[in-house]
């Protein structure tokens, strides 16, 4: 088990240096001058090259890169905001509580919902609530969540007034940015936990077990449940993985101070240091929830714990 962790983690190395290397490319090839949107447009071209060069703008492409991987890698220093001054550590650190909380209330929402809607549809495949659960999941992944976002604000918000439009600080705050995240995840979830089940339900195992007189509740959740839990928990762990990344128009239009709306207000500043360190950090949290996930499937079957050993 440790070695494979190990090796797991040695795999994140080469996975981060790509991810850097294709955000740096991006923002250097971006139009737009941070040290004009820092410094303003009617800067002096003084001021202009002294900002570019304390920052390092000045210097080549595979230099500023180098430069950046380095103390990435040694110090964990991924630069500093050319707005606020401070290390974009420190300022993801500060923000990144806000983006797991929403993630976490989102997945256990999409956990509690989804997942029982995927094993009734199953068990009532071409029922009136399969085909509705089916109806509902197509539209909750096709629905972008900032459309959904801004229909639940004008609904809850601001026609009825039940719930505040903005903030994530009380629990009636945090219910509308939660269902507005996990809206897609829930869908994602039915329909892998109703694939799931209704391959698993038509095995021998499960006919066997009905024929010695189980109770079906216990078919359903001891024998047939146990055995899709791998598919789901694949895509629980993905779509996680997904919601800490995908925070980011929920969090703008919800007003929440998380790394996503972080991201948002550095990209249009053209604040790259932070821009940089925000997409990497994004990467190594997706990176490290895959890992669990797969640590996850061998205390669910024991086959897989085998193949660790």
């Amino acid at each position: 088990m440790v070695k494979y962790v190990l090796k797991r983690i040695l795999y994140l190395i080469p996975v981060l240096a790509g991810v850097a290397l294709i955000v740096f490319t991006l923002l250097y090839i971006t139009p737009g001058d941070p040290a004009k949107m820092m410094l303003g447009e009617r800067a002096g071209e003084e001021a202009l090259r002294q900002f570019r060069q304390e920052n390092g703008l000045d210097r080549p492409f595979f230099i500023q890169f180098g430069n950046f991987l380095l103390k990435a890698v040694t110090r964990g220093d991924v630069g500093k905001s050319y707005i606020t001054k401070r290390p974009v550590t420190e300022e993801i650190m500060e923000a990144f509580p806000q983006t797991l909380k929403l993630a976490g209330y989102s997945m256990l929402i999409a956990l509690c919902v989804g997942i029982p809607f995927g094993i009734i549809s199953a068990i009532k495949q071409y029922s009136m609530f399969d085909t509705t659960v089916i109806i509902l999941a197509m539209i909750g992944i096709s629905m972008p969540a900032f459309w959904l976002g801004l229909l639940l604000i004008l609904l809850f918000s601001v026609n009825l007034g039940w719930l505040p439009s903005s903030g994530f600080e009380s629990f009636r705050a945090m219910i509308l940015p939660s269902v507005t995240l996990s809206t897609g995840s829930i869908a994602m979830l039915t329909r892998m936990t109703r694939s799931c089940m209704l391959e698993v339900v038509r095995q021998d195992y499960i006919r066997t077990a009905r024929t010695k007189g189980q109770k079906e509740r216990v078919v359903i959740v001891k024998h047939a449940l146990g055995n899709a839990l791998i598919p789901v928990i694949t895509v629980s762990g993905l779509q996680f993985g997904y919601l800490l990344g995908g925070a980011m128009l929920t969090e703008t239009i919800f007003s929440i101070p998380g790394v996503g709306r972080l991201m948002v207000n550095a990209i249009m500043m053209r604040d790259f240091p932070v821009v940089q360190g925000g997409v990497l950090f994004v990467a190594l949290a997706f990176s490290v929830v895959n890992l669990l996930v797969d640590l996850l499937y061998g205390y669910v079957d024991p086959r897989i714990r085998a193949d660790y050993k």
